[in-house]
């Protein structure tokens, strides 16, 4: 019996060996032409690519403009391949172009006038995809308009060293948004027109998940704590509305005809379209005792701490 268990061990270690030496050579060779394909692909296609200097030859005055922008610096980083550098990472491989003696759209380059804006953004967006800025594109309002990445930037003829962009903000965001134009010139407003503020500063204009497309802090609150951080708490008494309307329940954030960009003129005005016993709000009515007269009507005169308290859930100093 002793001879026979060692028989049995020595044909399951030869068969499990023999097995394992078929599974190994057979991946080991496939691999290897799968690399070799790619290998050959790979290098059929950086055929193709001739260089910036190349196009600099004909279109020598764009070259010179994209000299001067961040983008012709890529042409400068080696570690990623040519089809990532220079004017061909937007246009596409340019020897058929070049062989075919020039003219637009001749061998296949891309041209970004008469196109759709979806093929302009995606071409854009093999570069700049990633990142907290620009990967919700795809779903950002100016996508869904037809906005496209070159309304807004402009590769070559950018008027805006930053972001190569086709004007300064805010007549950039203007040009489409206009119906907001007006409210940062009343009497009380964020100082947007005199360039302390931007509109990049609050929304994304590249997407995001928050309507209107509003940025958020790092801590991923309302985007006016960055600048308002004493109204953020965390407080031992919330007010409410702060924490499930946001900022926009008693301000208008563009501007407004009233100090501290409330949307009444009266502060017991705004109050109570929350604190009446008509409405079934679900806050506290106001007290019998508070008439409405003159002394009444500021009711921030004594619940001065109305964004939150710490010591008072009155709200009271």
């Amino acid at each position: 019996m002793h001879q026979l268990r060692k028989v049995k061990m020595r044909s399951l270690v030869i068969t499990v060996m023999g097995f394992t030496l078929v599974v190994g050579a057979v991946p080991l060779s496939g691999g290897t032409r799968d690399k070799a394909t790619s290998a050959t692909s790979r290098t059929a296609d950086l055929s193709k690519y001739v260089g910036a200097e190349t196009c600099k030859g004909c279109h020598a005055d764009v070259f010179r403009q994209f000299e001067t922008t961040v983008h012709w610096r890529t042409m400068l980083d080696t570690r990623r391949g040519k089809e990532y550098q220079g004017c061909e990472a937007c246009h596409g491989p340019g020897a058929d172009h070049v062989n075919a003696g020039g003219g637009k759209g001749v061998g296949g380059m891309f041209n970004f006038k008469n196109v759709s804006a979806d093929e302009i953004s995606r071409r854009c967006l093999r570069c700049h995809e990633y990142g907290e800025e620009h990967r919700n594109f795809s779903r950002s309002q100016h996508n869904t308009n037809q906005v496209s990445c070159i309304d807004c930037h402009s590769p070559h003829h950018a008027k805006q060293a930053e972001y190569l962009l086709v004007a300064k903000q805010p007549p950039l965001c203007y040009s489409c948004h206009n119906e907001v134009k007006a409210d940062f010139s009343k009497t009380f407003h964020h100082r947007v027109n005199e360039g302390l503020v931007k509109c990049t500063d609050c929304h994304n204009q590249h997407g995001g998940f928050l309507t209107k497309q509003l940025r958020s802090t790092a801590a991923q609150d309302q985007i006016c704590f960055k600048c308002h951080v004493d109204k953020a708490g965390p407080f031992v008494y919330e007010h409410a509305p702060v924490k499930t309307e946001g900022c926009v329940a008693c301000h208008t954030p563009h501007g407004s005809t009233n100090p501290r960009l409330l949307k009444r003129s009266q502060v017991n005005l705004l109050c109570l379209e929350c604190h009446t016993l008509t409405i079934d709000s679900g806050a506290p009515g106001i007290p019998s005792f508070h008439n409405q007269a003159a002394k009444y009507q500021a009711c921030t005169m004594c619940h001065p701490a109305i964004h939150g308290s710490n010591f008072n859930r009155f709200f009271f100093q």
